[in-house]
């Protein structure tokens, strides 16, 4: 795609100067500094860059400078992501989500509403962040990552300031946990460059949004669950169509819950601590549909889910919702910073092909005539689906995900035939309860695990 290559190859220099630091800069550095300027030369932001590149290449950069700079970073990559999505749709032929006619005006936002006290704080979280980017990746030390520890404390009691108070919260552990930064044999610029240059913009009042901005009544059909766990927290995302009861058309949306994780509990046991709190992920195990009146639901398209906006519905085969009514289903509006290439989770059915191999080996789909590959690495192990169904020629379930300069398809479901009947196998299959062997056997081991850590838990606060 004409530009994609050239812009991410900005994205990729400046990120260099972030590893380094902007502290002493070298030669190199002011070019890419340079390059990100002129990269974004012809938008609203090219006063503020261009002046911010000047003042970073001759090591002075203010904390104003290096907020610029993060907002080029993300508008470029922001660009990247439209790009893409415009290639998906044409690839899916679904329509781009317009705002639903259900939204109004969020008012004011969260961390406008914060007060005095809440813009002190992120004030705060600014100059931390300021510091790391003079000091660079290579150049952080335990006693520059614990400045974060009274930021994230000033943050955290504030709920409008939840969002960044968590993303510097998870983001001074990753750094923590690879101090100090001059010994490191591998850094992941990307991934830092992210969550630095996306912390830098939410704590600029306003810019993290505002609460649901209407409701949504009509009927939920499920299509899949992504799973994603990491070492202290599980959240299970549920993809589905909406359709509207007021007859407006249908389109995608989200819903997910999370939940904090010990590190005892893995494989099926994670269902059983996100299942108490989300009653769609019995309805998704059960293969029905849910009945939402007045679920408030954001701009974007996620479902602030409240299980008394909610009921169970009719049966409802995710392979026949994929089949029906998926191809008229318009794709979600992306907020401004969640314009990101790694954001991109895109529904689609893939039938009518073979399944074939990619060039690592891989399982591969096509999709308008392009071969795929299946990113079965990210098959979660609390599931009945495995990567050798996956490989088998069967219909298809899952999310377009673009990753390191190429299309990915992360499998939800497939679908196959046994004994001339059509079985359907779901990466959230065991989400509302199994009577699968391997599922219930490690559902029990969870269950043994959590009573014991209750009980010791119990045990700590009678003392």
């Amino acid at each position: 795609m004409d530009g994609l290559d050239e812009a991410l190859a900005v994205v990729d220099a400046f990120d260099r100067v972030l590893t380094a630091g902007v502290m002493r800069p070298q030669a190199a550095q002011a070019a890419a500094l340079a390059g990100l300027a002129r990269a974004v030369g012809g938008t609203p932001l090219a006063g503020r860059v261009a002046e911010a590149a000047e003042k970073a290449a001759a090591g002075a950069a203010g904390e104003e400078h290096l907020l610029a700079l993060a907002a080029a970073r993300t508008a470029l990559l922001g660009s990247v992501h439209d790009a893409l999505v415009a290639q998906v749709a044409e690839a899916t032929g679904r329509a781009a989500a317009a705002p639903s006619a259900e939204t109004g005006e969020t008012g004011e936002t969260g961390e406008m509403a914060a007060g005095t006290q809440g813009a002190n704080a992120l004030a705060a979280a600014r100059s931390w962040l300021a510091d790391l980017a003079r000091a660079g990746w290579q150049g952080i030390d335990h006693e520059l990552v614990a400045g974060a520890a009274p930021v994230v404390s000033a943050l955290l009691p504030d709920p409008a300031l939840r969002r960044p108070a968590v993303l510097l919260d998870g983001f001074a552990a990753e750094l923590a946990a690879n101090c100090p930064g001059a010994t490191l044999e591998h850094v992941p610029v990307r991934r830092w460059a992210d969550l630095w240059a996306r912390a830098m913009l939410l704590t600029v009042p306003g810019a993290g949004g505002g609460p649901a901005a209407g409701t949504a009544t009509g009927r939920l059909l499920p299509l899949g669950v992504d799973l994603q766990e990491h070492a202290t927290a599980v959240q299970a995302q549920v993809h589905a169509v909406f359709e509207p009861a007021d007859g407006a058309p249908p389109r995608l949306v989200r819903a997910a819950v999370s939940a904090p994780k010990p590190d005892t509990v893995v494989g099926a046991g994670l269902w059983q601590l996100l299942r108490p709190h989300m009653t769609l992920l019995t309805a998704v195990g059960e293969g029905r549909a849910m009945e939402l009146t007045g679920m408030p639901v954001t701009a974007d398209g996620d479902l602030v889910w409240d299980d008394a906006c909610a009921r169970p519905g009719d049966p409802a085969d995710a392979f026949a919702t994929a089949r029906a009514a998926l191809p008229a289903a318009a794709d979600q509006v992306t907020a401004p910073l969640d314009r990101h290439p790694a954001r991109i989770a895109v529904p689609v059915l893939l039938e009518g092909g073979t399944a074939g191999t990619a060039d690592d080996g891989s399982p591969a789909r096509t999709l308008a005539g392009q071969p795929l590959a299946v990113d079965t690495d990210r098959i979660p192990a609390a599931s009945p689906l495995t990567p050798e169904a996956v490989a088998a020629p069967a219909a298809c379930i899952g999310l377009l995900r673009w990753d390191a300069g190429r299309f990915l398809v992360q499998p939800l479901a497939v679908e196959t035939t046994v004994r001339k009947k059509p079985v359907a196998v779901h990466a959230g299959g065991w989400a509302g309860g199994t009577n699968d062997k391997v599922g219930a056997k490690a559902e029990k081991a969870a269950t043994d695990a959590v009573a014991v850590l209750r009980e010791r838990a119990g045990r700590l606060l009678r003392k």
